[in-house]
Formats: C-alpha cells, structure tokens, sequence
C-alpha cells in the first residue's frame, strides 16, 4: 500500500447484460471492504450486506445452528430427578447452595478442578479441530457466529436480501423504511432478550424464574444481568458483526500456531482459477482460468473479504464463499471446488504434479488427541472414585497451644465434614499419629481419641476439637497428627467412605526442656 486511501466501496448489485458471462452468471461490483487492504486506523465502519447463499455447507450451518440454539435455550428446562430436598433441573450452576449440577454428577466449590479440565479439555478440542479443519469453530460453532448468521436471517426476512438491503440504505427515511427498521431492531432485542433470560436460567430453577421475571418478583441481580446479555448480544450480532471476529477476538491471532501445511482451510484454488477474467459466451477455455470474476465469492462473505487474496486473520471458514462459487462453476459447465476445503501442502502438490494427500495423523494431531485422553481418563477416573466424605482440618491460632494443669499440652481445631450424600451419616471421628492423645468435643461423647457425630446429610457439619497430649509424649516444638473420619454405613458401591487430614500439633517445647 501507499499510504493513500482504498477507492470507495461500490456496492451496486447488478446483473450484467451486454458483457455478460453465459448462463446469466451475476456479476457484482463490489470490493472486499473487510480485507485489511481497505482497513484504515480509525476508519469509520463500512456496512457489510452479505447475500445469502445456498448450498451444501449453507444448509450445513443451518442445521448446525438450530441444534445450537435448542441446546441453549431448553437445557435449563430439562429435567432431572435427584429425590427429595434436591434441584430437579438437569443443569444449574447454584450459587446459593453452592453447587454444581449436571445431571447425575453433583460438583461442590473444593471440586472446581473438574470444571478447570473441562477447560482444557474445550481448549484441546479446538487446538485439535484447528489443526486438522483450520477455524472450523468459528465458521460453524462459535456464538458470535451463530447469532450474527441469526440476525441476519432475521434481517433477510424483514428488509430483503442483499440488493434490497442497499437499496433501503440508500433511500431517505420513508414511513415504509421507519416501519421495516422498527419491526427489525424490535426482533433483534426480542431474541437478544430471550438469550439474556436463557442465560440466567442456568443459575436458578427456570420455571420459577420465568414466573418472577415476568411479576417482578425477580431479583435486581437478575434483571441486571438479562439486561446486560440483552445488550452485549444485540450490540455484537445485530450492529458489530464481523469487527467482533476481526478486531477483538483473539483467536485468528494465535490460529496460526495450531495449524500447519496439512491443516485444512478454505482455499481459492489458484492453480485452476488464475489466470482470471470475465468469461464471453462462446470463448474458449484454453489459456485462462476458470475464474470469471463474478465476485460472488465476496458478496456472500459475511466478513466482507475476498478468498482469493489467500489465507487472512478476517476468515473465519465460514465456507459460504465454497457454495457460491460451486453454483457458478455448475452454471458455466465447469467442475466445481474452484474455492475449496484445501491445504497448503496439496497445493504444492497439484502443482508439481504430484497426487494430493491428507493425513488425519499427524505429530501435532496426535499430542493434542493424546492429551484429550489423558486428561478425559483423569477426570474420569477422579469421578469414579472421589469420596463422598471429607473432611477439613483448621488449627486454631490463637492461643496456638495451652498448656493445662497436669503438665499436657492442648490445641484447638475447627473440623469441616463434608457429606455428599442426600442422607445424614454417622461417621467415626479419630486421632492417629497422637499416641495417648485424648480429644474433647464439646456437646458431643469421646472415648479417649475417638468420637462419634453425625454428618448433616449434602451439608457441610462444623465442630470444634481440643486434642490434648501428655507432656511425656511432646518431644518436638510441632508435630504431624491425623484426623481420620469414616462412615459407620457402606456406600451404594460397598465401600467405606473415609478421608483423611493432617495436620500440626504445637507445643512450644523441645527434647532438651
């Protein structure tokens, strides 16, 4: 570039007659306003009006994205019946019990490292689906794609598609436009609204919050935060759109660090297109390109760029470009995948001759493959045996110790029972480690270093200790003793559930006192 300004963007849509390809291909004057070759520092945001396609990876994303959307919007209301006292809603993050519920798997605050895996886990997937289809997630998944293709649709049914949304641009404010601009934005906030109260619905019973929603008897936390996802989705589908892929998101940033030469991208084939120019009923084939430059390639581009320019951060594999292009090579009698799902490495290939090839295995899909493994299997397998009782051990501070009449030395604990189970147990309390240790419990009966209490059921039971040791068994200044908690009943599975904690008993003396 020189440093001058791109020539405006013509957004005309025509059909060409009298210098028209055959088979009355449409032909659009058009630029690729969304290519950084058009992007100027602080440049004012040029509208987007991408044409809608049809075909096979058009119909593919449809269907992608119905499937999206009813697992958003009914997850909340399935249901899951866990008994008595218990959320029967499948899904729900519950903040005010201070739990995690997805179906029959129930998550306490401590076990917040299942959901850091099921992290790493999203984040290999993507680094492997990356590494094998380039930025399918974007082009297909991802939800800012989602609901843009959503507003668009609305769009579409509302103003027309792509010639007609220009044509309502261009024209003043008529009552016919006012009404159609209305009744657009109207139905943007509606979906933006529905997708906010989705949302919240995953952190309380869905029935109950839709009937408070709407009597306002909601909270002004919840009205806060529908208000805010009503916002943040109308604002980043319905009028940021592709500044949204291009400018914040960071991930066409680092893609190119999971991708390699066999990574399959959306790819204008330039060995079969160029060289390219606009095709005359009844011209020869031979010494050109199968390109006619019809640029339909950029008017379904819902990123306003052009394919042929190669590989770019604004892509996001969206492969609409693919459909429209298949549709123009089948008019003109020309094998279609012009724009195809291609990699770097078969280009080279087809250009030297060479038959193309595409390895699935590879170094860099097997480490992430193997590490989803790995990390799925620890998960598990930490499910699989993770102690539905547990305990947790607090030593007193202050005083750090005491050191009573008969010469023995005492230290306080809090003591945390964590009960998972929907049933009260009762669970066996003891001192290991501590030979002629004896513990107190005030409020509760202890023989000697062992108690018996009873552990609320699916709550956390708190208690105080004293553990005293005699003066002749303290030899060190601190020292490790176990606090042992076990069920008195087996688990479902025949299993005794019991945890363990250790921790310091001080004394303030020394062999040598």
């Amino acid at each position: 570039m020189d440093g001058s300004s791109p020539p405006p963007a013509v957004t005309t849509h025509r059909l060409i007659a009298a210098s028209a390809p055959a088979h009355d291909v449409e032909r659009a004057d058009v630029e690729a306003v969304g290519s950084v070759a058009y992007r100027k520092l602080y440049k004012k945001r040029e509208p987007i009006y991408p044409k809608a396609a049809q075909g096979v990876f058009r119909r593919a994303k449809w269907a992608i994205l119905g499937v999206l959307l009813v697992i958003y919007y009914a997850t909340p209301w399935i249901r899951w019946d866990r008994g008595p006292g218990r959320p029967d809603q499948a899904v729900l993050v519950d903040f005010a019990g201070r739990r995690f519920w997805f179906g029959p798997i129930e998550l306490w605050p401590q076990e917040i490292y299942y959901i850091t895996g099921l992290l790493i886990l999203a984040a290999l997937g993507l680094f492997l689906f990356t590494s094998l289809f380039g930025r399918v997630w974007c082009g297909y998944a991802c939800p800012q794609t989602v609901w843009t293709d959503l507003y668009l649709w609305v769009e579409r049914r509302i103003e027309g598609d792509r010639a007609a949304q220009i044509r309502l641009a261009k024209q003043g404010w008529t009552l016919d436009k006012i009404g159609k601009k209305a009744v657009k934005h109207a139905a943007w906030l509606a979906i933006a609204a529905a997708t906010g109260g989705a949302w919240v619905f995953y952190f309380g019973d869905a029935p109950t919050l839709v009937r408070e929603i709407f009597t306002g008897a909601a909270s002004p936390t919840t009205y806060g935060f529908i208000g805010l996802l009503t916002f943040t989705t109308y604002a980043l589908a319905g009028a940021m759109r592709e500044q949204v892929c291009t400018y914040m998101c960071p991930w066409p940033r680092i893609q190119a660090a999971m991708m390699d030469e066999q990574s399959l991208t959306v790819t204008y084939r330039k060995d079969r297109g160029e060289p390219r120019r606009a095709f005359r009923k009844g011209e020869s084939w031979d010494g050109r390109g199968d390109c006619i430059d019809c640029k339909q390639c950029v008017v379904v581009c819902p990123q306003g760029i052009d394919i042929r320019d190669g590989l770019q951060l604004e892509c996001i594999n969206c492969a609409l470009c693919i459909d429209a292009c298949d549709a123009v090579m089948e008019k003109m009698g020309r094998p279609k995948g012009l724009i195809a799902y291609d990699t770097d490495l078969n280009m080279d290939r087809r250009s030297k001759g060479a038959p193309e090839r595409f390895d699935l295995v590879r170094y860099r899909t097997v480490i992430y493959a193997l590490s989803m493994v790995g990390v799925a299997a620890l998960m598990l397998y930490s499910l699989a045996t993770r102690q539905t009782l547990q305990l947790n051990v607090i030593r007193d501070r202050n005083p750090a110790f005491v050191t009573l009449a008969d010469g023995s030395v005492r230290n306080g604990y809090t003591l945390k029972i964590i009960n998972m189970q929907p049933r009260a147990r009762d669970v066996t309390l003891s001192i290991e480690d501590a030979p002629g240790a004896v513990m107190t419990i005030p409020g509760a009966t202890v023989a000697g270093d062992v108690a018996h209490l009873r552990a609320a059921p699916d709550a956390v039971t708190e208690t105080h200790v004293f553990v005293a040791l005699p003066r002749e068994a303290v030899h060190e200044a601190s020292h490790t003793i176990t606090f042992a908690v076990s069920d008195a009943v087996a688990d479902a599975d025949g299993r005794i559930a019991v945890d363990r904690n250790p921790t310091a008993f001080l004394s303030g003396v020394h062999d040598d006192d």
